[in-house]
């Protein structure tokens, strides 16, 4: 379903500031395919995300998505096959706008708009029934501005929203960081959920080791714009956090700060 094939990506070359973020990197995820991501600062793991988003483009290599090749197109041409959850709460979703309002725009994603009335009673009912699976209580406040809603509301809806059009690929770029233990622990239950309902494609980049090895079928470490380990399976589900410890400090990588403390 991702195929990346020797992807190469440096920041600045031919300055003081250059920098080596991707060299080589190679990585195949087959369809149904949940993949964490794991590595230090500067190890690449965001640099992979923009990659396959086309927020800029590679010096060599080639990605495909779903047997197409998108190395060449813009992002906005790559939009159809994704669905991106990012970091901070408050992208992903229009913060002025009605909770049925963003989750239509998301519905209406890749088709020809129109002037039909914008939120149908129809959809009402289906968005009402997605929301409700949340458990976070937005089933009764489909009118509510998007801007009123917690950070973990507001995180739980880009989900929602990001996986409605059933993507080829769904990108999770840290996408709990930013919120507090229990609200991260729901948003995380909510993507097993929906990742195993829709049989997506996905790459979820975190910083917490411990969610790396719980969540997904497979982990990824990178270091230096490289990928260093590569696990699955039964071999994935016997992990702990103090191989993944060993294991960096094998390959030299730096553990950040917040890894240490997740």
């Amino acid at each position: 379903m991702l195929e990346i094939r020797n992807i190469s990506k440096t920041f600045n070359p031919g300055t003081i500031n250059e920098k080596k973020a991707l060299i080589n990197l190679s990585l195949t995820l087959e369809d149904g395919d949940f993949c964490t991501v794991i590595g230090g600062n500067g190890a690449g793991k965001s640099t992979v995300m923009n990659a396959i988003a086309g927020v800029w483009p590679v010096d060599s290599g080639e990605i495909l998505i779903d047997g197409v090749d998108v190395t060449t197109l813009p992002e906005n041409k790559r939009a159809i096959y994704l669905g991106r959850v990012f970091q901070d709460p408050m992208t992903g979703t229009a913060g002025d706008m009605q909770i049925d309002e963003n989750m239509a725009i998301a519905a209406r994603r890749g088709q020809k708009r129109d002037l039909k009335w914008g939120v149908t009673a129809k959809e009402r009912v289906e968005y009402r029934e997605l929301l409700k699976k949340l458990d976070l209580g937005l089933e009764d406040r489909l009118t509510a501005k998007v801007g009123l809603l917690s950070g973990g509301q507001r995180q739980a809806l880009t989900l929602l929203m990001a996986t409605m059009k059933k993507p080829s690929v769904l990108l999770l770029d840290e996408h709990t960081a930013a919120l507090d233990p229990k609200t991260a622990a729901k948003v995380l239950a909510a993507t097993d959920r929906i990742v195993g309902e829709n049989h997506l494609t996905t790459l979820m980049v975190t910083h917490n080791m411990r969610d790396a090895i719980a969540h997904g079928n497979r982990l990824i470490m990178m270091s230096d714009g490289k990928i260093v380990y590569d696990v699955r399976g039964e071999e994935k589900k016997k992990l702990k956090v103090s191989d993944l410890l060993e294991k960096f400090e094998q390959v030299g990588g730096e553990v950040s700060d917040r890894m240490a403390l997740s």
